[in-house]
């Protein structure tokens, strides 16, 4: 008779699918399938991962290692010359936060919105502090084009009890994932908290888990809305400035819904939209009127955005 077959040993373990929901350099807290969050950290010295990636990860005691990161539908960030900032990946939609006051910029939002729509993120607008009439007023009134447009724009109310503010929120976060979006002091975190009461509690355990002092928001975190995990809310760093260095300067009108059905109209196949005869978008522009009309305010961000875009594209 020939000799037993040795007992196989040294089996790989598994790999266990999961859900980074916070990120911290080479830190990452991972939810695996049943709700469970451990720490992993990447594979190597780089670090891909960001909030909202699937990935694959392998248990070690009392942490584990992320061994591979799905593919991704979306991944939107801001870029300038200098630095990246990844906010997350996998978003069904982008909540753009702002207040009545202090004065937002356009051209912020506007830069916001563009890399969204490059990304297929579906956009929401909301303005806060809706109970400070005169600011309110006047920024209801900056945000016409963007109604125009065919945006969603939400006017809030966060510092007061209002169950109406709170469910046209729900309404508008049922079942997705949406990242909140907007500079400092806009709103964030009382958005939050009042969609997700025990927010503060959760972000007390994940500076427990990374052995970090108090959580304040310096990058992106993962909360869940409703115990069927069905819908999530993800806060985000306020940000002053939003770069754009990897947007081609050729696609910017393509990312803009008021100038883009007007690109058919123009005389050159690779017209600027700046200064060449037969242009649609500078038509719509002078013409001013209509709701399919481009506002001169709209115009200049795009003048502007795309003379920075190709001045950082020659270096």
């Amino acid at each position: 008779m020939g000799n037993a077959a040795a007992p196989q040993t040294g089996l790989m373990p598994k790999l266990v699918p999961g859900l980074i929901v916070a990120n911290y350099g080479r830190h990452f807290l991972v939810e695996d399938t049943a709700g469970a969050r451990r720490i992993c950290h990447s594979r190597g010295k780089k670090s891909q991962g960001v909030v909202g990636d699937r990935v694959l990860w392998l248990p070690s005691e009392d942490e584990g290692t992320i061994e591979k990161i799905e593919p991704r539908r979306n991944l939107l960030y801001r870029q300038d010359e200098v630095r990246t900032k990844l906010f997350a990946a996998n978003l069904d939609q982008v909540l753009i936060l702002m207040a009545a006051e202090p004065e937002f910029s356009t051209s912020q939002l506007s830069r916001a919105l563009i890399a969204a729509e490059e990304q297929r993120i579906t956009p929401l607008i909301a303005i806060n502090k809706r109970d400070l009439t005169l600011p309110f007023a006047r920024a209801w009134e900056r945000l016409q084009p963007y109604r125009d447009m065919g945006y969603d724009v939400l006017a809030l109310a966060l510092t007061s009890e209002s169950p109406a503010d709170t469910q046209a929120l729900l309404q508008r976060l049922s079942g997705k994932t949406t990242l909140v979006l907007g500079p400092s002091g806009a709103g964030k975190s009382t958005l939050i908290n009042r969609l997700i009461p025990a927010a503060l509690a959760q972000t007390g355990e994940l500076s427990q888990a990374l052995n970090t002092g108090k959580h304040t928001t310096t990058s992106t975190t993962w909360y869940w809305v409703d115990a069927a995990h069905s819908t999530a809310l993800l806060d985000s760093p306020g940000f002053q400035e939003f770069g754009l260095a990897h947007i081609d300067p050729a696609q910017l009108a393509a990312y803009m819904p008021d100038l883009k059905p007007h690109v058919a109209q123009c005389k050159f196949y690779n017209c600027s939209h700046l200064h060449e005869p037969g242009c649609g978008v500078i038509s719509a522009v002078k013409s001013a009127s209509g709701t399919d009309s481009i506002s001169a305010n709209r115009y200049q961000i795009y003048s502007d955005l795309y003379a920075q875009l190709s001045q950082a594209k020659r270096y």
